[in-house]
């Protein structure tokens, strides 16, 4: 080949090289949108929830100050620790409660942002999960009216 050759093979194969090196990226997309969710933006989450936490009687069940039902506590202590955890001692000791809430909301959040590919509809979304398992309720009722306080919690720490 000539050298003018090799010119004009690089010239040809430099918008191929664009397009597939565009396509790669664009395939890597939705991980690049997860790797967006620092841990500090879950921690954030987790304290909204607590802060935009409904105000329920002593007698509802509920445990700690982000209102947890205590099936849950044992599952996700399980899954977080590999040990379970009673909802007495969840409610009792933050420093245990806090960690295991970033353990199971962590993907929660990750996993709404990259559906969403908008922070605060996936914060929202998250909210609506954390309340009634369904995160598409993140716009009716009462559940709405959750998620929207849990959003002005979630801002405020940034």
């Amino acid at each position: 080949m000539l050298p003018n050759d090799r010119v004009t093979l690089r010239s040809i194969g430099s918008p191929r090289r664009r397009w597939l090196t565009t396509l790669f990226l664009l395939t890597l997309m939705p991980f690049v949108v997860q790797a967006q969710i620092s841990d500090a933006k879950v921690e954030a989450l987790v304290e909204a929830l607590r802060v935009a936490a409904p105000s329920v009687s002593a007698d509802t069940g509920l445990y700690s100050d982000w209102r947890v039902k205590p099936d849950n506590i044992a599952r996700w202590s399980r899954r977080c620790f590999g040990q379970e955890v009673t909802p007495e001692q969840f409610a009792a000791d933050s420093s245990l409660a806090r960690p295991m809430l970033v353990c199971v909301m962590g993907p929660v959040l990750r996993d709404q942002l990259a559906q969403s590919n908008n922070e605060m509809v996936a914060v929202q979304r998250a909210a609506a999960w954390w309340m009634t398992g369904d995160p598409a309720q993140y716009r009716t009722g009462s559940t709405g009216d959750y998620t929207l306080r849990v959003l002005e919690a979630y801002l405020r720490f940034f």
